[in-house]
């Protein structure tokens, strides 16, 4: 059960929700935090019904990882790899050997937007009528060389997705993980209470309606709708808790970091459908995942601190006037005034493989193996530096590299006559003393040992 945010931290909340309304000039502002699975705190500033977290704002861009996940589902169910060129399940674009995994992280070198008029103010084109209008121009990088965001990858995605499930990409979101997640106010297009798209002249306290129109072929780039409250069930997804929509395992692999934004302030990255950011924060910067969203008349906002264990989400209808100083306060306020209270130490339930925890020296550089409760080991410099990472049993005797410079990497147990003597990691050879004569060194022990000056 969730536990709403007290005081000071729900006032300062609410004091910063506020002041972003007014000095932005947008004309509604609903803001939430995530805790425990659901909204623990939000509010709704300006013209915004109550109650306000439930009238739907446009998602933008956030529709994205939703498209993501259903990606992912194929690949899951084996329909698809990432490292499958386009081609082979959707023919006919000047990008088919660019693979699935480049579409998702952005990194296929595609052009940012489709060809023709500005997608988002107009009625869009269906995919054969946008797809005909490709041309070679439209892939202006090399694949995989640069990060570069592409609305029309992810037009193309969805067209992937309904390919593959021979229905709408729509209807696969909403069945395989919208109802999922119990997000059944978000929709392709608005449906009942929802907030109308303005702009805000830049010298002026006057407003301009945008235009709503269904994006077609463009349309999974940032077509959906949806509440504060469904919004939040989106950032309990980005917490862990996943509904069964895809394993805990494909979501860490979704939060990997495949391409990095270098013309974003900071640290910027981008996975498989997710955005990875380093925020400012007394002491250090602090990593949140999930994705921002705009579209003429809205902007919005998901984040979630895996290691504080909350999320804020954010919904505007304003073109502009929002800046990522409110994601930053927001998160800061949280971290001070409600510290995440982690879980105790307990013991392993099972006594692990102990005869591999320890120190182990890789040449001269000291390491040490430790094995933690869940089963994993963690490997890491004793001096400091060095190339951290967990392992996992794969359960036939060795195991595999989860994150760090070894992720993916195998990591065999050398034993002489039972007793262990080495680590082989990825070719590296780890022994118990420093270039251990008596382990299998790559290029031998010099004959004599270790000597002075």
């Amino acid at each position: 059960m969730t536990t709403p945010l007290g005081d000071p931290a729900a006032r300062l909340l609410l004091a910063r929700t506020a002041r972003a309304q007014r000095d932005a000039r947008v004309p509604s502002l609903v803001a939430g935090v995530v805790r425990d699975g659901a909204v623990a705190w939000s509010a709704g500033r300006g013209e915004v019904e109550e109650p306000h977290a439930d009238v739907q704002y446009r998602l933008g861009s956030i529709t994205k990882p939703l498209v993501a996940l259903a990606v992912m589902r194929l690949r899951d169910a084996g329909r698809l790899g990432l490292d499958d060129p386009l081609e082979q399940h959707l023919p006919g674009t000047p990008y088919g050997q660019r693979t699935v995994g480049q579409l998702l992280s952005h990194t296929a070198g595609l052009r940012a937007e489709a060809p023709g008029d500005w997608w988002e103010r107009v009625s869009g084109l269906d995919w054969p009528g946008m797809s005909s209008q490709l041309t070679a121009d439209d892939v202006p990088h090399a694949a995989g060389r640069r990060f570069h965001y592409s609305n029309l990858g992810y037009g193309t995605l969805g067209e992937l997705v309904a390919r593959l499930r021979g229905r709408p990409w729509t209807d696969v979101v909403r069945d395989e993980v919208l109802l999922p997640l119990g997000m059944t106010r978000t929709t392709p297009r608005p449906d009942g209470r929802a907030a109308k798209g303005w702009a805000v002249h830049p010298w002026a306290d006057v407003l301009l309606p945008e235009p709503e129109e269904d994006g077609g072929a463009m349309a999974p780039a940032g077509q959906l709708w949806a509440t504060l409250t469904d919004l939040g069930r989106f950032a309990a997804l980005l917490l862990g808790d996943t509904g069964g929509v895809v394993s805990t395992a494909t979501l860490e692999e979704m939060l990997e970091p495949a391409g990095v934004d270098g013309a974003a302030p900071g640290f910027s990255a981008y996975g498989l459908g997710l955005q990875v950011v380093r925020l400012p924060a007394p002491g250090g910067e602090r990593t949140v995942v999930g994705h921002g969203g705009s579209m003429p008349g809205f902007l919005a906002s998901v984040f979630a601190d895996r290691d504080e264990a909350f999320g804020t989400v954010f919904l505007a209808n304003g073109t502009s006037g929002l800046d990522a100083t409110l994601l930053r306060d927001l998160h800061a306020i949280v971290r001070e005034h409600e510290p995440h209270v982690v879980e105790p130490w307990t013991a392993a339930a099972e006594v692990g493989p102990l005869e591999l925890v320890g120190p182990w020296y890789w040449g001269p550089y000291p390491y040490g193996l430790r094995l933690s409760s869940d089963g994993l080991l963690h490997l890491a410099a004793l001096s400091g530096g060095g190339r951290a990472s967990r392992f996992r049993d794969r359960g036939d005797g060795t195991f595999v590299g989860l994150d760090g410079y070894h992720a993916g990497e195998p990591l065999r147990v050398v034993r002489d006559g039972g007793a262990v003597v080495a680590l082989d990691l990825g070719s590296f050879v780890f022994s118990r003393t420093p270039y251990d004569a008596g382990a299998p060194q790559p290029g031998g022990v010099a004959e004599g040992g270790w000597r002075p000056a």
